[in-house]
């Protein structure tokens, strides 16, 4: 038994073999198209990459990397909505969790960067350079 269907029996009481078996695909996602989820996330992620690349402020570049997380999360929850498969929704779980620990860690960060040098602008960090 790997991880995922450990959570999944733990979380919605079912194993994934007796969700799938189901597979019930709600009503409200039926509507929209699967198309329409893959191109929204596209976008956001492209977003997220064009901000990451040309941004030099660290905090519009540690929001970026959030939006490309979001983005993949939103893709994981519609696979896993259309499939009827609650395994997607548990990686979002975790992948929300390292985000919230990455936005801590990132956070401390440039409240340091901005204790040394009074400034956050990521071009300016040439201390480490040799």
């Amino acid at each position: 038994m790997t991880i995922v269907h450990y959570f999944c029996e733990k979380i919605f009481g079912k194993t994934i073999t007796n969700l799938q078996m189901q597979n019930k695909i709600p009503d409200i996602i039926q509507t929209v198209p699967l198309l329409n989820y893959v191109l929204l996330a596209s976008i956001l992620f492209i977003i997220g990459i064009v901000g990451v690349l040309i941004r030099r402020n660290a905090i519009i570049i540690f929001m970026s990397i959030e939006l490309m997380l979001n983005a993949v999360n939103l893709l994981l929850i519609t696979f896993s909505s259309y499939r009827a498969d609650p395994a997607g929704q548990v990686f979002v779980f975790f992948i929300m969790a390292v985000a919230a620990a990455e936005v801590a860690v990132g956070l401390a960060i440039i409240v340091m960067i901005y204790r040394n040098i009074r400034s956050i602008d990521v071009g300016l960090l040439d201390k480490l350079k040799w």
